[in-house]
């Protein structure tokens, strides 16, 4: 959660810069259908503690992408809210 609050602090000027038309297109975007699968099997493996060296950097790297976009997804909601 250090981590969010972190995103959160830094990306809090952000939302000033976003109009309406780009807040609502980062508030619904999501992973494509190639990615989707990548992720539910890296979650898989963590689950069963069975991730590689290699997935697990992989892993960590697509936890911080994904908390770096909910945060801005959250500065776009209160954009249109």
């Amino acid at each position: 959660m250090i981590r969010a609050n972190v995103l959160d602090r830094f990306l809090d000027p952000f939302g000033a810069f976003l109009t309406p038309e780009v807040a609502q297109k980062l508030a619904n975007f999501r992973v494509d259908e190639q990615t989707q699968p990548v992720l539910t099997n890296l979650l898989t493996n963590v689950m069963r503690g069975q991730l590689t060296l290699a997935e697990r950097e992989e892993y960590d790297t697509y936890i911080a992408v994904i908390d770096f976009i909910t945060v801005l997804q959250a500065k776009a909601r209160t954009v249109f809210e």
